[in-house]
């Protein structure tokens, strides 16, 4: 499993965030877009005491093109060589839209355009929730949490669960409770697995809760501004933390954890009766897996010297650890869960790939 940050690195950032961070809900004819000869961007938003200017990031780029159907290469391409024309391009849009747009502002910065629908389920607020519950697990080990641009990840395992898959191969019970503030997915809670041997983690896609940032529209009936403070939608956020509870202690129970140790455990017994080589290349094609991941699952399974289900699974899995993205890292450990879940038909695409 990829290695994060520490939990006090942790905590320190998210409180760093919340005193940094503000939401506001604008209507778009009171945002303006203005790009200097450098290709760097600013929305500039009128609000109540003038004009406020916020740097933009490339997230936040990507979504504004996406609101205003504007192809983001046809975006990024303007941006970087005729910006006066992107700067009239996006204005024009942004003035004969009547729409409202929620702008998620963090140390100066636009870092997300969203619907005024978004639902706020923030990260600060989701640890503060599930910290205490997570700590109450039996001899829980907080493995991997980190705080990207995207998403906050908390991963931790309870060595009281545990299964021998063959002798001295032991996995144990864990959870994986992710977040983004930013559009970039569901709050999530799933279980893991983690593999002692090679430090690898597995998450099971079963069994998971998410839950989506959408809800009732957060906008005024007049055409000014709302500006959210830290404490608006709390008490409904902390409503919702408490069903997050019962799916951690779910998530970590015996039944779950055997079901999906188990279905690993099953893929001791696939041979990859193929090529190896061809193997991969079947799993790179369908899983979108680039050239640099493709050759490196290939080393892993070659060197770890197991030819069957199990072995590709823990290749993938292995190889998440020296991924750079941390997003990336926990993708591939998501794949080695996929993986344990393909039906036999599949299995035997991947097995018998010449």
């Amino acid at each position: 499993m990829k290695s994060g940050r520490t939990l006090v690195s942790l905590a320190q950032e998210l409180e760093r965030q919340l005193a940094s961070k503000k939401d506001l809900v604008v209507p778009t004819a009171l945002m303006r877009h203005d790009t200097d000869d450098t290709g760097t961007t600013r929305l500039v938003v009128e609000e109540g005491n003038g004009p406020v200017r916020y740097g933009v990031t490339p997230l936040a780029r990507r979504q504004l093109a996406d609101k205003l159907k504007i192809p983001y290469a046809y975006f990024e391409r303007m941006r970087g060589e005729q910006p006066v024309l992107l700067d009239r391009n996006v204005n024009t849009w942004l003035q004969s839209d009547d729409d409202r747009r929620m702008l998620r502002t963090l140390d100066g910065n636009v870092r997300a355009v969203l619907s005024e629908r978004y639902r706020r389920l923030d990260n600060f607020d989701l640890a503060e929730s599930v910290l205490p519950i997570l700590r109450q697990l039996p001899e829980v080990r907080f493995e991997s949490v980190e705080l990207t641009e995207t998403r906050m990840y908390l991963k931790c395992v309870t060595p009281r669960l545990k299964l021998e898959m063959s002798p001295g191969d032991i996995v144990q019970a864990g959870v994986v409770i992710s977040n983004s503030e930013v559009g970039q997915g569901t709050l999530s809670v799933h279980p893991l697995l983690y593999r002692l041997v090679c430090r690898n983690g597995l998450i099971a896609s079963d069994r998971a809760l998410r839950k989506t940032h959408v809800g009732r529209a957060l906008g005024t009936d007049d055409d000014g501004i709302t500006v959210f403070k830290d404490d608006t939608l709390r008490a409904d956020d902390k409503a919702f933390f408490l069903k997050v509870r019962d799916v951690v202690q779910a998530a970590v129970s015996e039944t779950t954890f055997l079901q999906a140790a188990q279905k690993m455990q099953l893929t001791l017994g696939i041979p990859l009766i193929g090529d190896p080589v061809k193997t991969v290349e079947v799993l790179a094609q369908r899983y979108a897996l680039n050239d640099s991941e493709r050759v490196g699952v290939l080393r892993h399974l070659i060197s770890e010297g197991d030819l069957s289900g199990y072995g590709l699974v823990n290749a993938v899995t292995h190889y998440s650890q020296e991924i750079e993205d941390y997003d990336r890292a926990t993708e591939f450990e998501g794949l080695g869960g996929k993986l344990i879940e393909l039906p036999a038909n599949e299995w035997k695409g991947l097995a018998e790939a010449v």
